[in-house]
C-alpha cells in the first residue's frame, strides 16, 4: 500500500491529485473578495491624498502671489494666475476651468479698533491701495474619479483657505509706482 493514497476499490489507487484545483479556487476567491478591493481602496486613498496635498500647496501659492502683486478688486489677477498654474494632479481640469471655486478676499486693519475688515479702494494697483492681509480660498471640489465607476456619491474635500500678510503688493513706495 502506498502512503497518502486512498484505495478506491478493484485495485485502483488514487493519489491527492483530485484536490489540485482547490488552491487555485481559494486564491481566486481571496483575490476577488479581499486583495482586489484593498488595492482599489489604496489607489483611491492615495489619489485623494495627492489631491489634498496639491490643493493645500495651490492655495498657499495663490496667497503668496496675491501678497506680492497688485491689489485688484475681486482678485481677478490672482484668480487668473491660479487657474493657469494648477499643479500636476489627478483632477487638474477641475481647478483650471471646472467647478472648483477660487476666492480672493483682501482685508485691512481698522486703525481705531485693530479689527480686520474688508478692504476697499477707488484705484486698482496704486501705492495708496495696499491692503494689510489677503485670504485665498479654494472650495467646491468633489473627488469623483473612482466613485463614478461604482455609482457611489463623490467625496467632497473641505474648503482650503490661506491668509498671508501683504508684503509689498508689487508697489515701490520710493518710486511711487506699482507693478502688476
Amino acid at each position: 500500500m502506498v502512503l497518502g493514497a486512498r484505495v478506491l476499490g478493484a485495485g485502483a489507487v488514487r493519489t491527492g491529485s483530485g484536490r489540485r484545483g482547490q488552491s487555485t479556487v481559494e486564491f481566486a476567491l481571496i483575490y476577488s473578495a479581499i486583495l482586489l478591493p484593498l488595492t482599489f481602496a489604496l489607489v483611491f486613498t492615495l489619489q485623494l491624498l495627492w489631491i489634498w496635498h496639491s490643493v493645500v500647496d495651490f492655495t498657499r501659492e495663490g496667497a503668496r502671489y496675491a501678497a506680492t502683486h497688485c491689489w485688484q478688486a475681486g482678485g481677478a489677477n490672482v484668480i487668473q494666475y491660479m487657474r493657469t498654474h494648477v499643479p500636476a494632479m489627478v483632477d487638474q481640469q477641475a481647478f483650471s476651468s471646472g467647478p472648483a471655486e477660487i476666492t480672493v478676499q483682501y482685508q485691512a486693519r481698522d486703525v481705531d479698533t485693530g479689527e480686520l475688515g474688508d478692504f476697499e479702494c477707488d484705484n486698482d494697483c496704486s501705492v495708496q491701495c495696499v491692503p494689510d492681509l489677503v485670504r485665498v480660498s479654494v472650495s467646491g471640489y468633489e473627488f469623483r474619479h473612482f466613485m463614478s465607476y461604482w455609482g457611489l456619491p463623490p467625496v467632497s474635500i473641505p474648503n482650503f483657505s490661506t491668509s498671508v500678510a501683504i508684503e509689498s503688493a508689487g508697489c515701490d513706495t520710493e518710486q511711487n509706482q506699482c507693478l502688476p
